[in-house]
């Protein structure tokens, strides 16, 4: 059965869609809602206004898959330099890198090099590296690249997707650890025994995951839970189990995207909630995008009401 999740997942891997639509318009001035430029002064100026609202940041430098090794150097360079820029504004910024952002495709050992790298770089300042979640293909190769990296500091992250059927295990695994983890649905078009098609599965699943990561044998230094859906219901059945279990506010953190939903993260801050906002920037945005309207069907008419209003 074909979905409108499905043609937008199959639209973020379309390279002819994507070389025509970055030209377009309507696409252009869409993306606007879930990122504030492609530069890093665009990200550090809307972070900058975030934090006066209450609202952290969490910075990534959109692309992914790079097909020749001498790419990734760039791409470290530049999360190098949004460090220091990021301090340099006063901000209290994470980062999130995917692998295949630093060459794990071409050579892993390379790739962990970069990221022990830019750990040891946001431990220096206090923030957090998060290693982001790609396809299910390299599932188990980022969660070993996340182990390595937690045996070098406990100021690294990953995000696990509740959508997997292997969630359960790899939730155990890293709980007994000691992980921070940025709980996400999933948003790859994952094939049948991979991961679960109902999505009132996935809520159930994601729930049960964020439950386990509270627990008190999982409080371990450097643990910590990203609760990273818009799902309010969700969101609120979570706050719901904190309150009746006593769950200190240091043990998550919400972590949602730029230009979601603001109206909802500005008040979670304001009742106390520590919020991140994902703020994503680059000139590679049209997967990133497409995604992002997948996760959830309710995103492509947000950006549509959006338009209509300017």
């Amino acid at each position: 059965m074909i979905t409108l999740r499905g043609i937008l997942i199959w639209a973020s891997t379309n390279r002819w869609l994507r070389e025509r639509a970055v030209r377009t318009r309507f696409v252009r001035r869409s993306v606007r809602a879930f990122m504030p430029g492609e530069q890093i002064g665009d990200a550090i100026e809307a972070a900058v206004t975030l934090k006066a609202a209450g609202i952290s940041a969490i910075f990534t430098k959109l692309g992914e898959n790079i097909t020749q090794s001498a790419e990734a150097a760039g791409v470290y360079a530049q999360y190098i330099d949004m460090l220091a820029r990021s301090t340099a504004a006063g901000l209290n910024a994470d980062i999130s890198v995917k692998p295949s952002q630093l060459g794990y495709d071409q050579d892993s050992e390379a790739c962990f090099a970069y990221c022990a790298d830019l750990l040891h770089a946001c431990e220096a300042r206090g923030v957090r590296f998060w290693i982001d979640m790609e396809g299910s293909s390299s599932t188990q190769g980022t969660i070993d690249l996340f182990v390595r990296l937690r045996r070098e500091s406990a100021m690294v992250g990953i995000a696990i997707q509740a959508y997997l059927l292997r969630t359960d295990a790899d939730i155990e695994q890293l709980a007994s650890l000691g992980s921070a983890v940025r709980m996400v649905k999933g948003a790859y078009l994952e094939p049948e025994g991979v991961a679960f098609a109902d999505r009132s599965q996935v809520d159930e699943q994601y729930f049960a995951s964020c439950v386990r990561l509270l627990q008190p044998d999982a409080a371990r230094a450097g643990a910590l839970l990203h609760i990273g859906t818009h799902d309010m219901k969700l969101q609120e059945r979570l706050l719901d189990y904190v309150r009746e279990n006593g769950i200190p506010p240091s043990r998550y953190e919400f972590a949602m995207l730029y230009g979601i939903n603001m109206p909802r993260q500005r008040a979670l801050a304001q009742r106390g909630e520590r919020v991140r906002c994902l703020v994503a920037y680059g000139e590679h945005w049209f997967p990133w995008y497409m995604r992002r309207l997948a996760e959830r069907p309710a995103n492509l008419w947000f950006v549509v009401r959006n338009l209509v209003r300017r």
